[in-house]
């Protein structure tokens, strides 16, 4: 057998990590990465110096493009997506995965896909909001290529789009919220008003009136996903307004956390664990763990089913694939609260409990879910046109 010199092995190590976008991980000397090194044969399989395989060559050339909004330490969305994108790696070692992160919602988006087919991408995960009408352009174009998009309303032949009732885990920080405010003000940053946005809104503050039916929620739009000036504007201004609890719905959330820390208040999370840097602040929140449902994606594609798949459509995961869920409890929490939020939640995510059950009125006084009326799960997120009952503050142009 043809192995190899050890400085190939090397090489190939620095090119397989240059071409996942990343850097030498912190604290890896030059000795460390010489000691983890193995020999490669001709057939790209790592072997030992003994020639025993350690482990298998590629045999697969599906390439998987993942597109971000945002960087991928932000605490938020961004980075829950991009450790959905690392479990898929882990799950498929035939697999390459591209990334390419801070793509803004513009025709980059459309440049950055081409580059991703050029370079050989059969799937592709588009997986910010407003990248849908340039994914659904650029699909057109690319019929074997399929995509998965995060979080939209339409898709077409080769365009599905996904999502998880996330709502339900920031209605239970509600509940939290609701039972420990002392003022009975709940604070809430919001980004963009878009649908899932509205819905976030409502089901926290519905959450909070559950246990507390005098408690309003403020609300400030910073029209952005990720602004940091704007975010803590937006929750100095909250606080100033006598708020002791502030959610949010942005993408990146350590500019919210951390104010609500200097400024002692608590927070609730959203997208992505924010607790130690939290602290003493931190309540809980609602947090996505794609693993499972991209791997099941990439999968279904891999395998040619795609479009007689569930997934070649508007699809919601259900709850039990545990795409999102309730972050762990701050220090601050107390244990009669976190049993009270841990007893419903069973309920609520089995579908025993629905919140969205009329009447609901909106904000200005008027019905929008009659007495007795049940929401059907798949419309609650696209019928979030509105603020519920409870909320301070007008959505956004």
């Amino acid at each position: 057998m043809k192995f190899k010199t050890l400085l190939a092995s090397l090489l190939v190590a620095f090119v397989l990590i240059a071409a996942a976008g990343c850097s030498r991980p912190d604290g890896v000397s030059d000795k460390e990465i010489e000691q983890m090194a193995q020999y490669v044969d001709d057939k790209g399989n790592i072997v030992d110096e003994n020639g025993k395989i350690v482990q298998a060559g590629k045999t697969d050339n599906t390439k998987v493009g993942f597109l971000f909004v945002g960087g991928f330490d932000d605490f938020g969305y961004n980075q829950a997506a991009y450790l959905g994108s690392i479990a898929v790696e882990k799950a498929f070692p035939d697999v390459d995965v591209i990334r390419a992160e801070n793509v803004p919602e513009s025709a980059e988006v459309e440049r950055k896909i081409e580059e991703m087919i050029r370079s050989g991408a059969k799937i592709i995960f588009p997986t910010s909001y407003g990248y849908l009408p340039f994914v659904l352009n650029v699909a057109k174009k690319h019929p074997d290529i399929i995509f998965y998009h995060q979080g939209g309303l339409e898709s077409s032949d080769n365009v599905g789009t996904y999502f998880a009732s996330i709502w339900k885990q920031m209605y239970l920080s509600g509940v939290a919220a609701g039972k420990m405010t002392k003022t009975g003000k709940l604070g809430f940053v919001a980004s963009v008003p878009i649908e899932q946005v509205l819905l976030n809104i409502n089901a926290f503050t519905m959450g909070a009136r559950s246990v507390n039916p005098n408690a309003t929620t403020s609300v400030v739009f910073t029209n952005s996903w990720c602004e940091p000036a704007e975010q803590v504007k937006a929750a100095n201004q909250l606080i100033g307004s006598g708020v002791d609890i502030i959610s949010q719905h942005q993408d990146c959330t350590t500019s919210i956390v951390e104010t609500a820390l200097k400024s002692n208040v608590k927070v609730v999370g959203y997208h992505a664990d924010a607790s130690k840097i939290g602290k003493s602040s931190w309540i809980s929140g609602g947090i996505w763990d794609w693993g499972n449902a991209y791997i099941e994606l990439v999968k279904t594609a891999k395998d040619g089913g795609f479009k007689s798949s569930r997934y070649a459509g508007v699809y919601q995961f259900p709850d039990s694939f545990g795409a999102a869920k309730l972050a762990e409890f701050g220090p601050a929490v107390p244990e009669d609260v976190k049993q009270i939020v841990k007893s419903l939640e069973p309920d609520l995510i089995s579908g025993n409990m629905r919140p969205f059950t009329g009447p609901i009125k909106d904000n200005e006084g008027n019905i929008k879910v009659p007495a007795g009326t049940v929401v059907k799960d798949e419309d609650i997120m696209s019928g979030s046109t509105y603020l519920v009952e409870g909320v301070i503050g007008k959505i956004a142009k």
